[in-house]
């Protein structure tokens, strides 16, 4: 029996000789874990700790690894009490990319982005409607400049308990997606994307020199949770006659 269960171990264990990153193939030897059913649903995995040593790797290659299956929506961290199964079901989907970059505007064009304004400040109420929480909500509003002149402005809200000390990260740098997957209290599984002309007034329009009223295109994004629960939301809105908008679709498992 003891020989039986070391091998069973030696065959699920990462391969250092192996090209692949250690924190993909552990990925999927936890996956394996669920699909075996020795991680049952509603289970809580070993610690963060205790896979560690079991796989005699670091605490980064673990957590990529949790993040992963978190993000699938097969893992779920609870604060003060652990990680726990969700999900035992294979996922099969699209992963999104958004380009903003020379795709867009071109290889001889110019695009900077600048800061407007970050921390906390009470949102339109549609916004706190989309968010459906009654706690304060940190914004990041951005401004995308192109060959000098204003092309969209990138807003984003979060409200504050979905990541706790946001005001210490980085974030107006870095990508809010990898950020919420990597410090969020709950980690964004579906994204519901929504695309229309709207006009353009009060704030907006100044910051990207345009008369109140005139259409702009308006890119929502409302990131969800696993357990549906809206953990941030984004807004695109560009000058129809500096930006376009492009998504690639590309199939994920």
């Amino acid at each position: 029996m003891m020989h039986s269960e070391t091998q069973s171990l030696q065959f699920n264990t990462v391969d250092r000789f192996n090209q692949e990153k250690l924190y993909i193939q552990l990925t999927r030897i936890f996956l394996d874990e669920i699909h075996s059913s020795r991680w049952k649903l509603k289970d809580r995995i070993p610690s963060e700790e205790e896979l560690c040593k079991l796989y005699n790797v670091s605490k980064i290659t673990v957590r990529q690894a949790i993040n992963n299956l978190v993000s699938d929506g097969y893992l779920m961290k609870i604060q003060g009490k652990g990680t726990f199964v969700t999900s035992v079901l294979p996922v099969v989907g699209l992963a999104m990319k958004t380009r903003f970059t020379e795709e867009m505007f071109g290889k001889e064009v110019k695009a900077e982005k600048e800061i407007l304004f970050k921390g906390i400040k009470e949102p339109a109420p549609e916004i706190r409607k989309y968010l459906d929480t009654g706690d304060e909500i940190y914004q990041i509003i951005g401004r995308r400049i192109v060959n000098k002149e204003p092309a969209y402005l990138d807003e984003s809200f979060i409200p504050y308990h979905m990541l706790p000390g946001i005001e210490n990260l980085n974030i107006a740098e870095l990508s809010l997606y990898s950020v919420l997957q990597e410090h969020g209290i709950k980690k964004i599984f579906r994204v519901i994307q929504t695309i229309e002309v709207q006009p353009v007034s009060g704030e907006s329009a100044r910051h990207l020199d345009l008369a109140g009223g005139v259409p702009v295109l308006a890119v929502h994004r409302l990131l969800l949770s696993s357990d549906n629960m809206p953990v941030g939301y984004t807004r695109f809105l560009g000058r129809s006659d500096r930006y376009k908008f492009q998504s690639d679709f590309e199939r994920i498992r």
